[in-house]
């Protein structure tokens, strides 16, 4: 019996709008669902790893890195009917370019949670889920959520997702309303 193609979702936000969560919870909603979150991704590098700000060439150059062995594994595991959630802060060219270049002929639903900045700093300020103080991404959260919001996600065929209302469980209800998976997998 040939194994059924599992979907790839691409869940992007700033950090604190529920990315890791809403994966989680949306592949409990599969037989199968294997969550990929880049900065764990990122984290397994033992020497030399950098942190993301400030911003550097070397940090660009370890989140390609972490996106393309991402998107890999992401591939390997929808080939063997995994649903797979990979969770980032990315705009939509950069997904563009690895969905052409690594997952052509994948199913792949782009999610975009887009909760208010008030939203995003109440989450972060009660995040239990990092392993480092997360008032550091205070600064990064102002600047990150006008920039990321301008960007031309829902020209680009993301689904747009304001969560400022919705609790975990609505907001996965929502994705798999928006792609036709109400009914489940």
């Amino acid at each position: 019996m040939k194994e059924q193609t599992g979907p790839i979702f691409y869940i992007t936000g700033v950090p604190g709008s529920g990315k890791s969560s809403v994966a989680t919870a949306l592949m409990r909603r599969f037989p199968f669902g294997m969550h990929l979150p880049i900065d764990d991704m990122r984290e397994f590098v033992v020497s030399g790893i950098v942190p993301p700000f400030p911003w550097t060439e070397e940090v660009s150059r370890q989140f390609a890195l972490a996106r393309e062995a991402s998107a890999q594994t992401a591939r390997l595991y929808a080939d063997a009917g995994f649903a797979v959630a990979l969770d980032d802060v990315i705009f939509p060219h950069e997904v563009h370019e690895l969905c052409t270049r690594l997952l052509a002929g994948k199913t792949i639903h782009k999610i975009f949670l887009q909760p208010t900045l008030d939203t995003v700093l109440t989450r972060n300020a009660s995040r239990t889920n990092k392993d480092f103080d997360t008032t550091v991404l205070i600064e990064v959260i102002h600047s990150l959520h006008p920039s990321i919001a301008a960007q031309p996600f829902a020209e680009a065929g993301w689904i747009v997702i304001d969560s400022t209302e919705l609790s975990l469980e609505q907001t996965v209800e929502t994705i798999l309303q928006r792609i036709g998976l109400e009914q489940g997998y």
